[in-house]
C-alpha cells in the first residue's frame, strides 16, 4: 500500500502569507512526499528544471512539500504566487508558526510539525545557504561570520537534531529510529547544518583558520584544488562571472559513496562556494570526502541510518547539465566552456548527476 503524505498541511495558493495560521488541505491521497526545506522561488526553479530535465526523475506520484519557519527572512509569498503560476498540482507548502525558543536540541513549540513533515514524507532535501550563528554550536561569533537569517538556522539545525539526534541530548531518540531508511541529502549549508545539529563545530573562515591566509590574492595564488570559493568575485571586475569555483575531492568512504561513483572518476570536479567547513564531526557521522589535501570536509555519511549523506559542495545548480551554457570562468575574458566541457562525463558530471538518482533510488 502506497503511504500518503497524511497530516501534511498545506497553504491554498489563494492565501496571503501575512495570515498567522496556514490553512490547508492534506496532500492528495495516494501521494508521497518529498520535502524541500527553505522552499525559495529560486530552490523551486532549480528543483523544477532538475525533475522537468530528468535529471532529478523523481517518480510521478510524488508530491513536493515545502518546508519553512514563518520568521525566516524571506517573503514566501513569491514561492506561493511562482507555484500558482507554475501549473503543479503536486507541489504545497507547509509552515511552522510557533517560535522555537530556547530549546533548539530537545523538544520545542516547532516539534509536532516536524514529526509531522516527517511521518508524511520519504526523503528531504536541505538546501545552502548563509553563515550559521555559532551560538548555536557553542562557539563565539568570527568576525567573518555574517548572520543573516537566525531563525532559519535555528529551525533547520532544531529539525535535523530531531531526524538525527545528537551529542547535546544523547537520551533524545531520533526519528529515523523509526524509518531508518529515510533519506536526507544535505548540500553545503545543508551539510554544515547536519554536522552542527548533531553536536559539532564549524571552522567559521576556511582561509584565515586552515590555510592562513589574510587576502584574495593569496587564495587565488593557491593551487586550483584548494579553493572552496571563487574570490575573483571579491575585486567586482565582472558582474557575469560564475560564483562558484570548481576542484576536485578525495573519496574516503568508497563502499559508502558508491550509487555515487558509478562511472564516474575516482577524483570527481564539484561546485564550491563556501567559506566554512565542518570543524569537530558531530554525533554518528564519518567523514566521507574531503578536499584533495584532506584539510576541508566535503562528504558525511551517517553510520547508522545509510541514506543521510551531506555534501559540502553544490550538485544542483542547471549549468552544471548545460552544454550550451558558456560559464565566465576568468575575469575580463569571454565565456568558451561550459562544465561539461570541461568535466563532462566521468570527470564531473556523472557523480553530480549520480546524486539526484539516488535520491529517487527505491521510492516507487
Amino acid at each position: 500500500m502506497k503511504k500518503t503524505a497524511i497530516g501534511l498541511l498545506v497553504i491554498l495558493l489563494s492565501i496571503s502569507l501575512s495570515a498567522q495560521q496556514y490553512f490547508g488541505t492534506p496532500a492528495a491521497e495516494g501521494h508521497r512526499s518529498i520535502v524541500l526545506m527553505n522552499p525559495t522561488l529560486n530552490n523551486l526553479k532549480t528543483v523544477f528544471y532538475l525533475i522537468d530535465n530528468q535529471i532529478f526523475p523523481l517518480p510521478d506520484d510524488y508530491n513536493l512539500v515545502g518546508f519553512f519557519h514563518k520568521s525566516q527572512g524571506y517573503n514566501f509569498q513569491q514561492s506561493v504566487d511562482f507555484i500558482k503560476e507554475s501549473g503543479r498540482g503536486n507541489v504545497f507548502l507547509h509552515a511552522c508558526g510557533d517560535q522555537i525558543g530556547m530549546t533548539v536540541y530537545g523538544d520545542n513549540p516547532c516539534s509536532d510539525d516536524y514529526r509531522q513533515v516527517f511521518s508524511g514524507s520519504d526523503g528531504i532535501i536541505f538546501f545552502g545557504g548563509p553563515d550559521i550563528p555559532p551560538a548555536i554550536y557553542g562557539e563565539e561569533t568570527n568576525l567573518l561570520t555574517e548572520i543573516t537569517d537566525y531563525h532559519r538556522h535555528t529551525f533547520e539545525a532544531s529539525f535535523l537534531f530531531h531526524l538525527l539526534g545528537g551529542y547535546q541530548d544523547e537520551n533524545y531518540a531520533p526519528l529515523l529510529e523509526q524509518k531508518p531508511e529515510y533519506k536526507i541529502l544535505g548540500i553545503c549549508l545543508g551539510m554544515q547544518t547536519m554536522n552542527v545539529a548533531t553536536g559539532g563545530t564549524l571552522v567559521q573562515d576556511i582561509p584565515t583558520e586552515t590555510y592562513s591566509q589574510r587576502t584574495a590574492e593569496q587564495v587565488l595564488a593557491a593551487d586550483t584544488d584548494a579553493r572552496h570559493r571563487n574570490y575573483n568575485n571579491n575585486f567586482g571586475t565582472d558582474d557575469e562571472e560564475i560564483w562558484g569555483h570548481f576542484h576536485r575531492i578525495n573519496i574516503l568512504l568508497p563502499d559508502r559513496l558508491q550509487p555515487f561513483l558509478n562511472g564516474s572518476d575516482k577524483n570527481p570536479v564539484v561546485l564550491s562556494s563556501h567559506h566554512q567547513a565542518a570543524g569537530r564531526i558531530g554525533k554518528g557521522l564519518l567523514v566521507a570526502a574531503t578536499s584533495m589535501d584532506g584539510k576541508i570536509v566535503e562528504a558525511l555519511v551517517h553510520e547508522k541510518y545509510p541514506n543521510v549523506t551531506g555534501f559540502q559542495f553544490h550538485p544542483e545548480p542547471p549549468f552544471l547539465y548545460q552544454q550550451e551554457n558558456k560559464l565566465h570562468l576568468v575575469p575580463g575574458q569571454p565565456a568558451k566552456d561550459s562544465f561539461i566541457d570541461l568535466y563532462g562525463g566521468s570527470k564531473g558530471e556523472t557523480f553530480n548527476r549520480n546524486i539526484w538518482k539516488w535520491m529517487v533510488l527505491n521510492l516507487k
